[in-house]
């Protein structure tokens, strides 16, 4: 099986799905409930999947969503075994996805920089303005 193949894709849409709805279920406290799934990568010999996970929150609360996650990572997988028909159940990796983090600081700053532009260009046309009227 390709990586990039329609099977391929499907397999790591529904893996991520799942994930997504037994991480959700998990009774541990460490576990953020802003923790989602963002993707799954399943290897093509399906022994492999690297999760990729977001948490909305503080570094604290990152380190102990995926500290938790790690540590229910036997308990994932056998879940993801009853409800998944798959050859292989795939080990779990667990990775922290800060894209949504890191695009939001982003948008914060160009924000940031397009208000300093607008306050500066308005206060130099003022005064171009004055200086013509003299």
């Amino acid at each position: 099986m390709r990586r990039n193949s329609v099977k391929n894709n499907r397999i790591n849409g529904e893996v991520a799905k799942e994930l997504s709805m037994i991480i959700r279920d998990l009774k541990d406290p460490r576990i953020s409930p802003m923790a989602s799934v963002m993707t799954a990568e399943v290897t093509a010999d399906l022994k492999y999947c690297k999760v990729f996970v977001s948490v909305l929150g503080s570094e604290e609360e990152q380190k102990a969503t995926m500290q938790g996650l790690k540590n229910a990572n036997g308990h994932v997988r056998s879940e993801l075994a009853k409800r998944l028909n798959l050859r292989n159940t795939p080990e779990l990796l667990f990775v922290l996805d800060t894209s949504i983090e890191y695009g939001v600081r982003m948008s914060k700053l160009i924000d940031e920089v397009t208000e300093n532009d607008r306050a500066n260009s308005t206060g130099t046309d003022a005064e171009e303005e004055n200086e013509s009227e003299e």
